[in-house]
């Protein structure tokens, strides 16, 4: 049977002593990566007795690893339908086997049950590389992928920079290293060849820049910074493996500095590390590890260093990387980090996917990179760099048809980074009358055909992000009840200017611009005066009616009343007359700067008929108190309507 490479490092080498009398035949097989010889066993154990929920597990989970998805999904199905409850990364083999099946829909369905359980960061994740992956879209054909010469018919993986050289690792036998049972190869080795500039591997040869030891050496890290070579190994100590209490050996990650000394950096005999990567930028050392945090396999995490010495705890991603299934082979270049990932999601097995790296250990939503570069195989330990005339070479492991062997490297050439194309939006909502935040919007995205693309909210400091597949025109609406509509529709061009900044939305609160007078909701102004017996909008008067002009494009949905009074010195027909051309001056100047005359539902001149003081006929007042009467408001007919 065939076992891949990267569920050999996943797991790691253990052994189990003859003292453990509570493990089945079928058990020590399963743990020994038996997975065909298990199924049988199991399958002889049903018929002298049940087996336990434990053994179903492992049975569902060896037909899994066998490619038997059709059985792993019935297994894992039947064990999900009972009382036991199915591990995170259990759970993601299920979903990942109906994947294979084409039971999409049942996958969607069992995703639903278990949706509470879950972060929400999986299930952005999952709807967007679903409608990614159904899309139209593809990294096919943007660039050429090649098998390297260099691949044996052993397992070669884990492709690594070394200056103008390659190092990478290998199953390949070699006379001085025993013969790794599970595998049927030989103990993992590092490899260097040379790269041509074409992308080939020439002349592998085994590394000598490490110590040399009978056990795992695999999955290197050169850092050209520190000049030191990160990587995996088995825990031994003069020679001889070192187990844990329960008789497993873990991996451990070493390094080796330019002057050949070694130290281990990450070491716990219970638990094993893969993958280390260290990022220069930050001094930060990012590595794959399964530890009491993790949310379902191996998890990638990071330690914070001091020219490689590590200064921290570890660190994980969190949830948007992190998912049930298994994460390793971490990888940043040009400010995306890529890693592969099982979580079922994807086309098949290990996949490569690509997240940009935003501030404050935030990370864009992993997006898969498609076919091409992954397959629906195992795809998996992908690094990348600038290449000549400003191409992009890269390289990364797969098992998928075709190979020299089971792992082999494959090479690409590439213009553009791989990968479908995202549009990221982000950005916070405020009101401009106040500066805060305004929590809970609805945001609507609409394409170029008027067509829904996705609704989404912001949350209550006022901020959003939102992540879909690249549109060429997108509007933006953002609703929330008493609140200014905002609608905005944006270009290629300004799409992608706006991938390097955030959106500020600005949406005013309707009760921050009218105020109750006179028991009636009206838009809050400085009140102005006509000259007397005069109906001409002064500049002054203009001032304050640009505001109601404002008011109506920010609502459109208002219904207004436009209310003119006077005082009642002279005649009240007089005063009746003057008080409507008024109103009426009013009604013309918003129609004319943009008012639509369906939000205008009446102009009224009341003359002196709704006097607010004592000021009434024949009663003596100072100038002041008449003018009190003199009023012009602009009334908000549906206030309580509004949404």
């Amino acid at each position: 049977m065939k076992i891949r490479i990267f569920t050999i490092l996943l797991v790691a080498f253990c052994s189990f002593s003859y003292g453990q009398e509570e493990m089945s035949k079928a058990d020590i097989l399963y743990f020994e990566y038996a997975y065909e010889d298990a199924i049988e066993e199991y399958k002889k154990e049903m018929l002298s007795k049940p087996l336990s929920s434990q053994q179903f597990a492992n049975l569902a989970a060896s037909y899994f690893n066998t490619d038997n998805y059709k059985k792993a999904a019935e297994t894992f199905f039947d064990l999900y339908k009972t009382d036991y409850e199915l591990s995170a990364n259990h759970f993601n083999m299920m979903l990942q086997a109906m994947n294979r099946t084409d039971d999409l829909e049942r996958v969607n369905t069992l995703l639903a049950t278990r949706v509470s359980s879950f972060p929400v960061e999986l299930m952005e994740n999952a709807e967007l590389n679903y409608e990614l992956l159904h899309s139209n879209d593809t990294t096919a054909g943007r660039f050429r992928t090649f098998n390297i010469d260099s691949n044996s018919p052993q397992d070669d993986f884990a492709p690594g920079f070394y200056g103008e050289k390659l190092l990478f690792s290998s199953g390949r036998v070699v006379e001085d290293k025993s013969i790794y049972s599970p595998s049927g190869e030989s103990y993992l080795n590092i490899y260097v060849a040379r790269m041509s500039a074409d992308g080939s591997i020439l002349n592998p040869n085994l590394f000598t820049g490490i110590p040399k030891t009978k056990f795992h050496q695999a999955t290197p890290f050169y850092s050209d910074k520190l000049d030191q070579v990160f990587y995996i190994l088995s825990n031994a100590e003069e020679g001889e493996l070192l187990f844990d209490e329960n008789g497993k050996n873990a991996l451990a990650i070493g390094t080796v500095s330019k002057r050949g000394d070694f130290l281990y950096l990450l070491r716990d005999l219970s638990t094993s590390f893969y993958y280390p990567y260290y990022d220069a930028a930050s001094q930060r050392l990012y590595f794959s590890a399964s530890l009491k945090d993790n949310y379902g396999g191996t998890d990638l995490y990071y330690v914070s260093t001091n020219n490689g010495m590590i200064m921290s705890s570890p660190v994980n991603l969190g949830p948007r990387i992190n998912s049930p299934g298994n994460e390793i082979a971490p990888y940043i270049f040009d400010g995306s980090l890529y890693f592969a990932s099982d979580i079922f999601y994807g086309l098949g097995g290990m996949d490569i996917y690509k997240s940009e790296v935003q501030a404050d250990d935030l990370f864009s939503i992993p997006i898969n990179l498609g076919y091409g570069i992954n397959s629906e195989s195992d795809d998996f330990g992908m690094i990348i760099k600038k290449h000549e005339d400003q191409e992009l070479i890269g390289y990364f492991a797969s098992n998928r048809e075709g190979g020299k062997g089971g792992d082999d490297i494959y090479g690409f050439l590439a213009k553009e980074m791989p990968g479908p194309k995202i549009l990221l939006l982000k950005g916070n909502i405020v009101n401009p009358s106040t500066g805060n935040a305004v929590s809970k919007v609805m945001l609507k995205l609409i394409d170029s055909e008027q067509k829904k693309i996705k609704e989404i909210f912001a949350d209550e400091d006022g901020n959003f992000r939102v992540e879909i597949p690249w549109q060429e025109e997108l509007t933006i609406e953002a609703r929330k009840p008493k609140h200014s509509q905002f609608y905005l529709s944006l270009n290629n061009e300004q799409l992608l200017e706006l991938q390097q900044q955030e959106l500020t939305i600005e949406m005013s609160s309707i009760d921050d611009l009218v105020i109750e007078t006179e028991d009636q909701q009206v838009i809050k102004l400085n009140k102005f005066f006509f000259a007397k017996g005069s109906a001409t909008i002064t500049p002054e008067i203009e001032q304050e009616l640009e505001k109601v002009v404002n008011i109506v494009a920010q609502f459109p949905q208002l219904q207004l009343r436009i209310e003119s009074h006077t005082d009642s010195r002279g005649g009240s027909s007089t005063n009746f007359r003057i008080s409507q051309n008024r109103a009426d001056a009013i009604k013309k100047y918003l129609q004319e700067n943009g008012v639509p005359s369906s939000n205008i539902l009446y102009s009224v001149g009341y003359g002196e008929d709704k006097i607010i003081n004592q000021c009434e006929n024949g009663v003596y007042c100072l100038d002041f108190l008449h003018r009190q009467n003199e009023r012009h408001l602009i009334v908000i007919l549906n206030y309580n309507l509004l949404e």
